[in-house]
């Protein structure tokens, strides 16, 4: 499992990225999506990226990907709770 999130200050090119990932997994709040996580998936995902958005990035813009285990456990509140997949989250 992937766990991607994004602070990108240009909303045409913030659209253009979600737009992208959801291509490969589900979003899960505004700027985190959910991947289900493979060597070509992931691969895939960077290619894209280094090719078509990180020249687009300015100072403050960020992509973080985290890549989760099996052994990850999910805590959610509110509206998450009913979610069934197994992620763990922690800011």
């Amino acid at each position: 499992m992937l766990l991607l999130s994004y602070d990108i200050s240009d909303d045409k090119l913030r659209a253009k990225f979600s737009k992208f990932l959801s291509k490969f997994g589900r979003r899960l709040q505004f700027s985190v999506y959910e991947i289900k996580n493979s060597d070509r998936v992931l691969r895939n995902i960077n290619i894209a990226i280094q090719n078509n958005f990180a020249k687009k990035f300015g100072e403050r813009d960020s992509v973080i990907i985290f890549k989760l285990n099996a052994a990850c456990e999910k805590i959610a509140y509110g509206y998450a709770k009913h979610d069934e997949s197994n992620l763990l989250v922690v800011a």
